[in-house]
């Protein structure tokens, strides 16, 4: 906005010393340095500002293109639906072939062990070693 550089703020400065006297050379600075100050804040200020307001333009812009790639992903296929079709698959197979669906039935426990008093199991004996061969 202000192209100001060292000549231009020394030439400034010498006017400033003839110009003001030399009582009032103290409060001017200060005033000049609040100005600066506050020149300076509102410059950072509106700086955030703009950052904050480019930042959430592109969040609405990456939002836009989020929802963009959602509807172009959308699958609104009304015969996908594979836990039906594995279910439909499932029950057609055993429909089919009634024996893998009919629960086994159980023998008893006796009838599949011996019983106590039966003949119990032969002994083996360890095998013979021969000392000298």
């Amino acid at each position: 906005m202000f192209d100001f550089d060292a000549g231009k703020l020394i030439i400034i400065g010498i006017v400033a010393l003839i110009a003001i006297p030399h009582k009032d050379l103290p409060r001017v600075l200060r005033q000049l340095g609040q100005a600066v100050s506050k020149m300076r804040r509102m410059g950072a200020e509106f700086q955030n500002q703009f950052m904050d307001a480019m930042r959430e333009a592109e969040v609405t812009d990456i939002k836009a293109d989020l929802a963009k790639l959602k509807d172009s992903a959308n699958l609104d296929l009304p015969h996908f639906n594979p836990v039906k079709d594995l279910r439909r698959e499932m029950i057609a197979a055993v429909e089919s072939n009634p024996s893998i669906g009919a629960p086994k039935k159980l023998e008893p426990l006796s009838q599949t062990l011996p019983a106590p008093d039966e003949e119990s199991p032969k002994k083996i004996a360890p095998p013979e070693t021969h000392a000298g061969a």
